[in-house]
């Protein structure tokens, strides 16, 4: 047997979802710059689950369903308040409420296609309000209610402040939705057909995903690369920090990409946004910043910054909790997930890959007694 250690260059399946081929990624065929700055995330939803872009009736049908199943039920809503507030990360608590809608709905357990797109539909909807509610309850403050009339974007921004966005903010949220939503077999998704390809449930398997995302080296990024620009301060300590970092060969989070080789195509979509947002709140030094840090890294280690780097900027600007980062995250991604989960099941096949085993050879068993 070969081994591939993390299954670099391993070609596990094949899927009509999403490519990346010669450092362009597309959905379905569309490039992601054409998406990015022409399509709506939910326009994207449709695109990865039916293989085509809705007509506008099929657009206002998707976008119906979204609204109607959007809101929590109140019992998701109630757990919350039982847990350790102050101390649980959100993306633990994003997790347990997936697991929890679940137990809510009563065919979570019914396998034909017609009940798993109903519940891709309802997990769709709900992931938004997941979120928000989170983030307010442990703030002390009531949760919000969706709003019927306002896109999926926009009713997240609504869901989280209390007031509707501003089109800008609208804006930068859609386009960083329709950036995340897909991105063939990264690790949260190829962990959601592994978990779905034993035919369990769907909610099982975004549970699972969603537990391969809160790992720092697939979903973390984002809310370190913030954490980062918060400790560097000014744009004067850019240069001595990243060197120091360089030079004590310490990893610089949002920077490089197993697939990527001549850099992330959806970065520069987000790093557009960001010099408009932290030029329009008055803080243009995250984005300036940035481009420094980006200077040195990609020109001292040829790492070009990845999708995570300026996506922290963007959230910042928008008033956005620094550990709601990745949940945002997964808020995007679980449309890319459910449709790995639908193409699973359509036509599933166990995943069971072998090891190499690098153990001692066959012993005997020895009595308790006469072990040294």
């Amino acid at each position: 047997m070969t081994v591939t250690r993390g299954l670099e260059g391993v070609v596990a399946t094949t899927s009509s979802i999403s490519s990346i081929i010669d450092d362009t990624l597309a959905y379905v065929g569309y490039d992601i710059d054409d998406l990015a700055v022409n399509a709506s995330f939910e326009e994207v939803i449709y695109l990865l689950w039916h293989r085509k872009l809705p007509s506008a009736v099929q657009l206002a049908e998707l976008k119906k369903q979204l609204a109607e199943n959007a809101a929590l039920p109140q019992e998701v809503i109630e757990h919350f308040k039982l847990f350790p507030i102050q101390e649980v990360h959100p993306m633990a608590a994003l997790r347990t409420a997936v697991s929890l809608l679940g137990i809510y709905d009563d065919e979570a357990d019914l396998m034909d296609a017609d009940s798993n797109y109903k519940k891709a539909i309802r997990l769709q909807a709900k992931m938004p309000a997941i979120v928000a509610t989170f983030a307010r309850i442990r703030k002390g403050l009531e949760p919000i209610a969706p709003k019927k009339d306002l896109s999926f974007a926009a009713n997240f921004l609504y869901m989280l402040t209390g007031n509707e966005p501003e089109p800008i903010a609208e804006e930068a949220i859609n386009k960083a939705l329709v950036l995340h939503a897909d991105h063939e077999l990264n690790a949260s998704t190829f962990t959601a057909r592994v978990c779905v390809a034993t035919l369990s449930d769907v909610y099982s398997g975004v549970t699972a995903a969603i537990g391969a995302l809160k790992g720092p080296l697939h979903g973390g990024a984002n809310e370190a690369v913030m954490k980062m620009l918060k400790e560097i301060g000014t744009l004067e300590n850019v240069e001595p920090y990243v060197r120091g970092k360089l030079e004590k060969k310490e990893k610089i989070m949002g920077f490089g990409h197993r697939v990527y080789r001549k850099g992330d195509p959806r970065a520069k979509h987000l790093r557009d946004m960001s010099k408009k947002l932290t030029e329009l709140t008055g803080e243009p030094h995250w984005y300036d910043m940035s481009i420094k840090i980006e200077s040195i890294v990609t020109g001292e280690k040829n790492l070009p910054p990845n999708v995570d780097f300026y996506s922290a900027s963007v959230y910042h600007s928008l008033g956005i909790d620094h550990d709601l980062m990745t949940p945002i995250f997964a808020v995007s991604r679980v449309s890319g997930w459910l449709a790995h989960i639908l193409e699973q099941y359509e036509n599933n096949r166990l995943i069971r890959p072998r090891a190499d085993y690098t153990g001692p050879g066959m012993q005997k068993y020895v009595a308790i007694e006469q072990r040294g």
